[in-house]
């Protein structure tokens, strides 16, 4: 299985990428159905894009026009290898809805295509994940009067975002967080297999006197409003991190000038972005930030997962060697034609070009909030050696800054395996207490209000 893998996410048409995809139990697949969806992926294998999509109720031929279904579908073998295997349909469901899914196996992982056939036989759904192996129940959490969790909607420039707000038991005022995801359409709770780590530092961050707010991204909530050729990190992330943050200052029993932005993966990348434009956030926690540019970072983790699964043929290779060739084209964007070259993961040029003009790690320097950097020293995807280097040779000596790296943790800040590999993150587990516990220390420590 490999970490960053095209996933075509159902109503935005763009591709993007997905650790471990929404979890998936066995279902009676309705035959009718089941034959539509082979139908459909008959198609996609014919080349036949334009019947395919006439398949598909308006919304999805309105999301995958203009080639983007061929795009996604004839890059998969580019940039996996070779397609060795298609198996027929099964019935599954997907957090509460049908859906007919066929394993297809590449070269350097398995894929799972999820398709979602209405009664009427219209494709509503189509998504691309990695494929999923049995898990066992996710942990539920322990209850606590410590707490109590208030459903509520951020409004995102008239987007709205479903979220949650987890407040401490007592009277406040309380220092506040604000989670911001990593890469992916994720759910408030960063659900990822049968983990939710979002759910674990609320839950325990409210056990310590810190209210949380986390919220579906845009990506899961409102997939539709990144359906052009234009977004950048901006509107996935960012306008609704700062929006998270206005609505938790107005919101009773918070302190609004202790509030801060934690964020993980892409969102600690974009923390110190998230905390120039507003520089009333009180502090910034960065949980496996990259340092690294993204484009690197997607050749580096598939030249780890080719070699985790001992993957060197050819198509291996040829797939290998295609990841670097879209590495190359992105580093040279500004200088070359649109539309020249396919671009790395699916993302549009106007993406990338956002990215190139990013440095996580200056911007960090030149933003005066105090920083926590945390690193979990058996992360294969964010590296101690390639990237919490690079944040420990800037911050040495700034007092602002605590940087803090744990033995044996992973990109989750939960056990790794030996070797670690993407299958950690189908077991059950939780964020380690320590890593909570630091942060809420570090929390109530900060002073109040910007520098």
């Amino acid at each position: 299985m490999i970490a960053l893998v095209l996933a075509l996410v159902a109503g935005a048409g763009y591709a993007w990428m997905r650790l471990v995809p929404p979890t998936a139990s066995p279902a009676t697949a309705d035959p009718q159905q089941a034959r539509r969806a082979e139908a459909f992926l008959d198609l996609l294998d014919q080349g036949r894009y334009d019947e395919a999509l006439a398949m598909g109720q308006p919304a999805l031929r309105e999301a995958l026009a203009g080639g983007k279904l061929r795009e996604v579908w004839e890059t998969l073998p580019k940039q996996l290898g070779e397609r060795r295997t298609r198996s027929p349909v099964r019935g599954e469901t997907v957090g509460g809805r049908p859906v007919l899914t066929s394993t297809l196996q590449f070269a350097l992982v398995a894929l799972d295509a999820r398709v979602v056939v209405e009664p009427d036989g219209q494709v509503s759904g189509f998504r691309l994940v990695p494929a999923q192996q049995a898990v066992a129940a996710p942990p539920e959490p322990v209850a606590t009067d410590r707490y109590a969790e208030t459903a509520l909607t951020i409004d995102s420039a008239g987007i709205g975002l479903p979220a949650t707000l987890t407040l401490p038991t007592g009277t406040g005022p309380w220092p506040a967080a604000v989670l911001v995801h990593g890469s992916g359409p994720h759910d408030r709770d960063e659900t990822i297999g049968p983990n939710k780590p979002f759910r674990d530092l609320a839950h325990g961050l409210a056990e310590h006197g810190i209210a949380v707010l986390r919220y579906d991204k845009r990506t899961q909530a409102a997939p539709q409003t990144l359906a052009g050729n234009d977004f950048t990190v901006d509107q996935e992330v960012v306008d609704d991190a700062l929006a998270a943050v206005a609505a938790l200052r107005a919101r009773p029993g918070i302190d609004p000038d202790r509030v801060f932005v934690v964020g993980h993966s892409l969102g600690a990348m974009l923390a110190p972005r998230i905390g120039e434009r507003d520089p009333r956030i009180a502090g910034l926690v960065l949980l496996a930030a990259p340092a690294m540019r993204l484009e690197d970072t997607v050749v580096r983790q598939s030249r780890y997962l080719a070699g985790l699964a001992g993957t060197s043929g050819a198509d291996a290779q040829a797939a290998l060697a295609e990841l670097e060739r879209q590495r190359d084209t992105v580093k040279q964007l500004a200088d070359r034609p649109a539309g020249d070259a396919p671009l790395m993961l699916g993302l549009p040029r106007s993406y990338w070009l956002d990215l190139n003009a990013y440095d996580p790690v200056a911007t960090a320097r030149r933003i005066r909030q105090p920083l926590l950097v945390l690193q979990g020293a058996a992360d294969y995807q964010v590296t101690p050696v390639d990237d919490f280097v690079l944040w420990r040779n800037a911050f040495d000596g700034d007092a602002r800054a605590r940087l803090v790296e744990y033995p044996r943790l992973n990109h989750l800040f939960m056990p790794a395996g030996d070797p670690p590999g993407p299958a950690d993150y189908a077991k059950p587990g939780r964020v380690e207490d320590e890593v909570i516990a630091d942060i809420a220390r570090w929390i109530v420590a900060a002073p109040s209000g910007s520098p």
